[in-house]
């Protein structure tokens, strides 16, 4: 080995070294808490300035410094973190997109503070603990490696450590003291970023921007590890190091010379692009969809006084002038966060870089310099470098369609950086460069209204994104993927045009910006300012454009009134305490503002309750007809068995009738359900509202008799169990005869008598057995007398031979099911069974190892959810899938935007026939009770006028009224023709409901045919 190639090995070794302590302390962190740091880097510097302020400003000894910086304020800083920024995060149930937005808080908070302590300038004097050759550098890795691994697969703290990771309020159930082992994690993985620093500190730029960003350069190494295994860590970040030292060997020459010597010296970059955007995601517990809340509305008057303010800068003069000429631009990058993150839901962290592309290909174009292109005006170079930025904006919209979360963030940021590192900093795209002003607003007071027209232009844009269809699709796509998915949502195009969209805001505020400095700065656009740029969108309002330029004029006006660094430790402190204010500051303060309020006086309160002239009384109901109304005459029970919905026993116990059998009520049914279930259904807790003769008596309402309709009053009265849900049969109004209420719901002219049930408006289904709907006896083939299988007609939804396997877990082993038209096929099971796998392959968010689906005779086996959804196939959830921030109007008319049919009429029939219309139709979905939101999901469903109706556990957190009204409904649909396949463990609702029951246990159908015979023979074989 020559010299020169072993003297490049010591030192990319030692680069290598440094890198895989990094990676260690990240893994370790990421392993003990489910966070990626992205404090990490941020943390080395701090000790980095800790240890050269106490050895250079203070003199203390170099290894006295040195342990009490690595051993004790290095984890003590860890300890700090994990106690009161990260464990209220956890304890709150552990959104990982908190946790990030609070690891990207302490990032910019501990960057803000060192340029407030030690100032924005590099220091050259960082001592050195371990000299340049790698040696010792390699034993420290070598031994932390090694230890981690024993310590984490061998020991009892490893295998907690594991436990709370994957679940930790199930490890605190078991006796594990998550604290101890969160605590631990985040201060190991502090003193490895400590360690990192004061070993790098010497060697490189100790400044409070670049040091952070260069750690953080590596986190490819982590990823590259999975976040799982150090010894990978370690592997990969010793290759990485000594093959960028080899590479500086390299001389090429000719137009690649440049880009090629970039790649040479940045080689963890590309390490970090390869590992985000081409390695598998990490982070599968970010797969979740966050929870929501509804988005408090702007006080009145709110945008005159923001209009007022922003037009006081035109009466400033001088510097403050040019300071506030900032601020019109910067609003415009971060609308472009509001369009992305805020109301698509999707981490971007690499904004600043769209925005310095915008800058950059406006000053290029300006300057005749953007190849194939020639020298064009300002304004106009301003607008074609928008129109060439909007498509690059696929860069982060494309990993976008298979990631979310954690690895989303990864991969924008990696765009950030790389674009930063290959495109910024490289002499042979940004020497020379100046860039103008437009002819005519040369002059700051002209600029600056130049730039509220541009602003107020980018203002509607963003509203017209955030309106309307597309509007509520990315809020649907936001709040619940899946559900979004279900819906009818193409949710890759939209996420594309979520990308592109904010791509070309961003470019239009960097132009601005560069505009307004008269320089392209590259140093204005690094990935730190992007991690500052998402911080403060989100802490002052994600959904907000009022919030973006709230951030914007706060970030301008701190670091021109104060000294540099305090915007970013303010925005900083906010992100930190996202996890004690998880609603947002707005309202943190509205409920601060609402305790301080004084109370009322007594004559105040005497006011406000005084009585109100009594209400016209109810109009008197009329007995319904057809497969709508509530007497199930249509299908004739056998002797003994309970109504669908109706609950028989003791409190806490329920009857499961079948056909023939006597005795004493069981208490627990036999597929497992619990005996409690019963209480369960009324309500699930506290936070529904009591309904029928629950408000009264605490007690559950009786179930009316056999073919008498429930007691209902007028429209918008009443509790929403039994009132609400029996709309479909509501009161006669004076002058409607029969025939034209059912004309109303069905939307479609049928004769007067007998009257046509519900459904959405859609041809006949063929296939559908005709089913008598006046109330009637059904034909013969419906009938379940003898325990005889109904007949049915061709299969609209078939599978067969399903098989999904979870790594040696085989969920389903060789399925085959038919769900024929105008027919209810349930399946039942224990948990664990395989239904709602099933369900998943049936609709489209799960594609089977094996086997096929098809609908109608047509192969769907390789279509995604939302095709599945626009051909007629609509489900439900078993956890629900409602979208929050949208009212209870638009969550329905999310699906009926999307459906297979367009019926203007279908939202508001709908609306009305779950009992959602009135007051509660503009509702948020937030904060409503679980049997309301129940009804919403399933209106959600019906709206799009489906052929197959996927119900998964649809009477889960619903009360008796409310499952006797379900039922009703379902009856309807099928009567109508729609095939309906359900997933129930109340085994009352299946017997009443069901046409055919299938068995399911360990992945396979074990029992198929009617309710009857399966459930009596389910009950024999499992005992009393």
């Amino acid at each position: 080995m020559s010299s020169l190639t072993y003297d490049l090995t010591l030192a990319g070794l030692s680069v290598g070294a440094a890198a895989a302590l990094t990676g260690i302390g990240l893994i370790v962190t990421y392993r003990a808490t489910g966070v990626l740091n992205f404090a990490h880097g941020a943390i080395a510097m701090v000790c980095a300035y800790v240890l050269r302020g106490l050895v250079v400003d203070r003199g203390w000894p170099l290894w006295s410094a040195a342990a009490l910086t690595l051993l004790v304020v290095a984890p003590g800083i860890g300890v700090v973190l994990e106690r009161f920024v990260f464990r209220p995060l956890s304890v709150r149930g552990g959104d990982p997109a908190r946790a990030l937005v609070a690891s990207i808080g302490v990032f910019v908070l501990l960057v803000g503070g060192a340029a407030l302590l030690w100032g924005q300038g590099a220091r050259d004097d960082a001592p050195v603990l371990v000299p340049a050759e790698p040696w010792g550098q390699l034993a420290v890795v070598v031994v932390l490696a090694a230890g981690v691994g024993v310590v984490i697969r061998r020991t009892r703290f490893g295998r907690e450590l594991r436990a709370v990771v994957d679940d930790r309020r199930l490890a605190v159930l078991a006796g594990v003291d998550a604290d101890r082992v969160a605590a631990a994690g985040w201060a190991f993985g502090s003193f490895t970023a400590g360690l990192t620093g004061v070993l790098l500190a010497p060697y490189v730029r100790l400044d409070p921007y670049g040091l952070p960003l260069l750690v953080m350069e590596v986190v490819a190494v982590a990823v590259a590890a999975r976040m799982r295994g150090p010894t990978v860590a370690v592997v990969v970040a010793l290759g990485i190091g000594v093959a960028q030292s080899q590479l500086t060997r390299l001389h090429p020459s000719g137009w690649g010379e440049p880009l090629l010597q970039a790649v040479g010296a940045n080689l963890f970059v590309v390490a970090l692009l390869v590992a985000a955007l081409v390695l598998p995601g990490v982070g599968t517990r970010d797969a979740f969809p966050r929870t929501a809340t509804a988005r408090v509305p702007a006080p009145p008057g709110t945008w005159v006084v923001a209009g007022v303010l922003f037009l006081l800068p035109l009466g400033l003069a001088g510097r403050d002038l040019h300071t506030a000429v900032q601020v019109p631009a910067l609003g415009v990058v971060l609308l472009s966060l509001v369009v992305v993150t805020g109301r698509g839901g999707q981490i971007s962290l690499g904004q600043a870089a769209y925005a310095g592309l915008g800058a950059l290909f406006t000053a290029l174009l300006a300057a005749g310099r953007f190849p194939g292109l020639p020298r064009l005006p300002e304004l106009a170079a301003l607008a074609v470098a928008v129109v060439l930025v909007a498509p690059l904006g696929v860069l982060t919209g494309w990993p976008a369609i298979g990631r979310r979360g954690l690895a989303l963030a990864l991969a924008t940021f990696a765009v950030g950086v790389g674009v930063s590192r290959f495109v910024f900093d490289q002499p042979y795209a940004t020497s020379g460069l100046s860039l103008g002003r437009p002819a005519g607003f040369d002059d700051d007071r002209a600029y600056y209204v130049l730039e509220l027209v541009l602003l107020a232009c980018a203002l509607l844009a963003a509203r017209a994104l955030r309106r309307g269809r597309t509007g509520r699709a990315l809020a649907a796509m936001r709040d619940h993927e899946p559900g979004a998915r279900a819906a009818g949502v193409r949710v890759p195009s939209l996420k594309l045009l979520a990308f592109v969209s904010g791509a070309a805001l961003a470019a239009l505020g960097g132009g601005m910006l560069g505009m307004g400095l008269r320089a392209f700065d590259p140093a204005a656009y690094d990935p730190v300012r992007g991690l500052l740029w998402f911080a403060a969108v989100v802490v002052l309002g994600a959904d907000s454009a009022l919030g973006a330029l709230l951030a914007a004029a706060l970030l301008v006006g701190l670091d021109a009134g104060a000294r540099g660094g305090v915007a970013a430790a303010v925005i900083g402190v906010l992100a930190v305490l996202s996890g004690r204010f998880p609603d947002g500051p707005y309202t943190a303060l509205r409920d601060v503002t609402s305790r301080l309020r004084p109370a009322p006086t007594p004559l105040a309160v005497r006011l406000r309750t005084r009585p109100h002239p009594p209400e016209p009384p109810p109009k008197p109901p009329r007995s319904p007809a057809g497969a709508t109304a509530t007497s199930t005459g249509s299908r004739t029970r056998p002797p003994g068995r309970a109504a669908p919905g109706a609950r028989t026993g003791k409190p806490g116990t329920e009857a499961v009738g079948r056909p023939g059998t006597t005795g004493p009520p069981r208490t627990a049914p036999p597929t497992g359900r619990p005996a409690d279930a019963p209480a369960r259904r009324q309500g699930e807790g506290t936070d529904r509202e009591p309904t029928g003769n629950t408000r009264a008596t605490g007690q559950p309402p009786e179930r009316p008799h056999e073919g008498e309709p429930a007691a209902e009053g007028p429209p918008g009265h009443g509790p929403p169990g039994r009132g609400a849900w029996g709309r479909a049969a509501g009161p006669a109004v004076p002058g409607e005869s029969r025939g034209e209420r059912s004309r109303e719901l069905s939307g479609r002219e049928v004769p007067p008598a007998p009257a046509e049930p519900y459904a959405p408006h859609r041809p006949p289904v063929p296939g559908a057995a005709p089913v008598r709907a006046s109330g009637g006896e059904a034909p013969a083939g419906r009938r379940r007398a003898g325990g005889s299988a109904p007949a049915s007609g061709p299969p609209v939804l078939a599978a067969r031979g399903l098989r999904v396997r979870y790594g040696g877990f085989t969920a389903l082993d060789g399925v085959d099911l038919d769900v024929p038209a105008g027919r209810v096929t349930a399946v039942v099971g224990p948990n664990g069974a395989g239904k709602s796998t099933l369900f998943h392959c049936l609709a489209g968010t799960l594609r089977p190892a094996r086997g096929s689906v098809s609908l109608g005779g047509r192969d769907i086996t390789r279509l995604p959810a939302h095709a599945r959804a626009r051909l007629g196939i609509a489900r439900t959830f078993q956890q629900l899938a409602v979208f929050p921030t949208l009212t209870v109007a638009e969550n329905v008319r999310v699906g009926a935007e999307r459906g297979r049919l367009r019926d203007p009429g279908a939202v508001e029939r709908t609306l009305r026939l779950f009992g959602l219309d009135g007051p509660m139709r503009a509702r948020p979905a937030a904060g409503l009770p679980t049997g309301t939101l129940r009804r919403v999901e399933a209106a959600r469903a019906l709206a799009a006028a489906p052929r197959v109706l996927l119900l998964d556990e649809p009477a889960a957190g619903l009360d008796t009224a409310e499952v006797t009204a379900l039922a009703r409904i379902l009856k309807a649909l099928a009567a109508d023709g729609t095939a309906l396949l359900v997933v129930e463990h109340d085994l009352d609702l299946v017997a009443g409901l069901a046409d055919v029951v299938h068995v399911m246990t360990a992945g396979r159908i074990v029992a198929s045919g009617p309710p009857g015979s399966v459930l009596d023979t389910l009950g024999e074989a499992t005992g009393p």
